[in-house]
């Protein structure tokens, strides 16, 4: 068969359909936030990046993870403490959550949090104090801001640059959806973040779903005071936190609702639940080693997310006694010293291949905090968990997938050797558990798009029209009694209340002229006939 050729005008159709996406090519300004956070953000900034877009990600020059090999322009700030101070302060936290349960918006506010929340917030005050940067900013031409709603500083930027704004989150603490998105969260059968509660609630968790959501009331102004004062320093005007939430164009949100409970959502809101899960690499020829060694009882992979990786010696041995009472392999990411009653059949390591891990046949557990990356890779590759949340939203996902039957939630406060031994023969040996996770792995994986080509669009989008205005609701213009109708419910009220002394007063009238003349008629002949 003779080859094909191409009409001459052809190939300059496809050379210009490839160049346009480099034509419309933007300028992204990313403030991210460091730790965990950064790991799924990082991803979308890097395909933007990829799709021929210029970016320019602001930070500060301390951090735990943001300065790591990046490929795109950055611009860094001095802050007021050091990388020490950061450790210090989240290792004291972490730790106490071993001790305490801190899950509450008081607890937080006022407890051991409250460093690490201080340093997170600060460092907006000192980027704004650079002149250089805020010059550089002020002197380029950004068509959006990308930014992680949790450290408060991106939207600031957002709003003191005008600029239209993405927001990157699992979830938002306070109010914030709330005056963000204006989205309804009824509390009959939302619950709310840090309550541990379940969609289907009885009228007692109902009635502490209530009162957690007085506590977020009366503490999160506190809790969001050091970013709230920064802010009203820097435009010299009090700000609160609806003047910063309520300008976000789209919400990203980390998550869908396979983990999710259902609950209403605003157009500006998009699931992007998973966009951390990615196909599993061959194992290193170390860990290869390690799951072939551990024959056909399997492995169980046991990791406490990035930022944990040390637990108290106490907790530490206990942990230790119960792992080697299962026949499984254990592969334990741990850093603090090797516990004296570490098993034979628990091997720890200072950094493992965990999505690798957990994409293996032979893994046949997954012991986590329940951190949201933790719980989707045990979704994407069907693993079930036995979760240990320690602090922010893990209760609030552990609950999530216990209710769906996918894992066995402990309280890291009050379980034994026992309670964790028994809990991984349960999601072992019980195939309940692995019917559950498999059924919501495959419920997950049927998607029309994969979840970060879907939050690339939506910077993309917002980037190329400057916002989506179209998208935000008029609930932002009322006040507090028009958004409840309370407003029309007292003019409807008085009109009903109005007709009803209307009628009754006629009544009474036609009443008194019907019966009051008879009855005096009768009075008057009586008195005659005496």
């Amino acid at each position: 068969m003779a080859p094909t050729v191409l009409p001459a005008p052809l190939p300059l159709c496809v050379c210009l359909l490839l160049a346009s996406g480099f034509a419309e090519a933007g300028k992204l300004l990313v403030v991210p936030m460091d730790g965990s956070h950064w790991f799924t953000m990082r991803s979308v900034v890097e395909k933007l990046n990829q799709r021929g877009h210029e970016v320019v990600t602001v930070m500060p020059e301390v951090s735990w993870q943001l300065g790591q090999s990046l490929n795109f322009t950055v611009k860094t700030y001095s802050t007021s403490y050091t990388l020490e101070d950061l450790d210090q302060k989240f290792m004291f936290f972490a730790n106490t959550q071993w001790k305490i349960r801190e899950q509450s918006m008081f607890t937080l506010s006022t407890g051991t949090a409250r460093g690490v929340l201080d340093i997170t917030f600060s460092h907006c005050r000192s980027l704004f104090n650079d002149k250089k940067i805020v010059e550089f900013l002020k002197n380029n031409s950004f068509d959006a801001v990308f930014l992680d709603p949790f450290d408060v500083c991106g939207l600031i930027v957002a709003k003191y640059f005008s600029l239209p704004s993405v927001a990157f989150s699992r979830l938002l603490f306070c109010y914030g959806l709330e005056e963000g998105a204006q989205c309804p969260s009824p509390l009959s059968y939302v619950p709310r973040l840090l309550s541990g509660l379940p969609d289907a609630m009885t009228f007692k968790d109902r009635i502490w779903n209530h009162i957690s959501h007085l506590d977020e009331l009366f503490f999160c102004p506190y809790f969001f005071k050091t970013s709230t004062d920064i802010a009203s320093e820097i435009f010299q005007t009090p700000v609160t936190t609806y003047d910063l939430f309520s300008q976000v164009s789209i919400w990203l949100f980390r998550t869908d609702f396979v983990l999710e409970f259902p609950r209403p959502v605003m157009p500006n809101m998009v699931f992007i639940g998973g966009i951390n899960c990615h196909q599993g690499k061959p194992l290193s020829k170390e860990f290869e080693a390690y799951v072939n060694a551990s024959g056909e009882h399997g492995i169980v992979v046991f990791s406490l997310g990035s930022m944990v990786s040390e637990i108290p010696e106490k907790k530490a041995m206990e942990i230790a006694d119960a792992l080697g009472k299962i026949p499984q392999t254990v592969l334990w990411r741990y850093t603090g010293s090797r516990p004296s009653n570490l098993a034979k059949n628990t091997i720890l390591v200072k950094w493992l291949p965990q999505n690798d891990l957990l994409g293996h046949p032979k893994t046949r557990a997954f012991i986590t905090h329940s951190g949201s990356h933790g719980i989707y890779e045990g979704i994407c590759n069907g693993v079930p968990m036995v979760m240990m949340p320690l602090f922010g939203d893990q209760m609030d996902n552990a609950k999530r997938m216990e209710t769906r039957g996918a894992g066995v939630t402990l309280n890291v406060l009050e379980m034994t050797s026992d309670d964790l031994a028994n809990a991984l023969k349960a999601v072992i040996y019980d195939k309940s558990y692995k019917e559950n996770i498999m059924r919501l792995s495959s419920l997950h994986k049927d998607r029309p798009i994969e979840p970060l080509d879907l939050a690339v669009f939506w910077v993309e989008y917002v980037m190329r029209h400057k916002g989506a205005p179209h998208l935000r609701p008029a609930a932002h213009d009322l006040t507090w009694y028009q958004y409840h109708s309370l407003d029309v419910i007292g003019f409807l009220l008085a009109i009903v209340l109005t007709v009803a002394f209307i009628i009754f007063k006629s009544c009474a009238y036609v009443f008194r002229k019907c019966f009051g003349k008879k009855g005096r008629v009768k009075k008057a002949h009586k008195s005659k006939t005496h």
